[in-house]
């Protein structure tokens, strides 16, 4: 029997080659998701902004606005939305700004079915367990930041920050080793999974966007410390009071 929590995920395709679109409902529907088809860019940009899906397939390649544009905007406007984008084989450079304009995964042209459920299903078990984290020794408090593990919540001089899951990932990781520098090999195979070379640029996209929203000077940074030519790290010279991973 197929578990009553897959049944309820929703997924929206945009993909305006009608025939791999209506392939990829076909095959979802069977694996108990429910879908939605869009064939361009606009439309599929309104329908996020404007509905709730747990996850996006979303090609990059379509009329009036491409995927990457769509992307960007929907992080920028905080929509946290999981987003699997949909590439060809030979564009190595649609790849890396997918993922540096936050897209949670993306897979090649052609792909295997088999492929796209198994990194669907990898997503939205890495979305549950970011939702429902295991201990709350994960809650951590730096004075003016505190970051709740357990409720994913972040607040910053008492209001909550929103992040993507990436972002906060990214956070927590350091937040909770100060001190430490991650390279951004490290992060990415520990935030991301990937495990090669060409994709480090990516680490500074979501490093930089994180900053953003919490740091009140960018270009001096209180929480988030550029270790030079090494990577980031935490800094570990905040409130000694407040450094020890306390509960809150």
């Amino acid at each position: 029997m197929m578990d009553n929590l897959i049944k309820k995920k929703s997924i929206m395709i945009v993909e305006d080659d009608r025939e791999i679109s209506d392939l990829l409902k076909l095959h979802l529907k069977d694996h108990g998701y429910s879908v939605t088809k869009i064939f361009n860019g606009r439309k599929a940009m309104q329908l996020a902004q404007n509905q709730q899906h747990d996850m996006i397939l979303l090609d990059i390649m379509l009329p009036d606005l491409n995927g990457l544009e769509i992307c960007k905007e929907l992080r920028r406007q905080r929509i946290n939305t999981l987003i699997l984008m949909l590439t060809s084989k030979s564009d190595e450079i649609d790849k890396v700004l997918g993922l540096e304009v936050g897209a949670d995964d993306y897979i090649t042209k052609p792909f295997s079915i088999r492929e796209l459920i198994s990194r669907i299903k990898a997503l939205f078990r890495r979305m549950d367990a970011y939702n429902h984290p295991v201990g709350a020794s994960e809650r951590l408090d730096f004075g003016a930041l505190k970051i709740d593990g357990m409720n994913h919540k972040v607040l910053l001089n008492g209001k909550r920050v929103e992040l993507t899951p990436k972002e906060f990932s990214l956070l927590i990781l350091l937040a909770k080793h100060p001190g430490r520098t991650y390279s951004r090999g490290n992060l990415l195979e520990l935030v991301w999974g990937y495990q090669f070379s060409g994709y480090e640029h990516t680490v500074n996209s979501h490093i930089n966007r994180l900053r953003n929203k919490i740091e009140r000077d960018i270009s001096n940074p209180e929480y988030i410390i550029t270790t030079w030519g090494l990577g980031y790290r935490f800094n570990d010279q905040i409130d000694k009071e407040t450094i020890n991973d306390r509960i809150f």
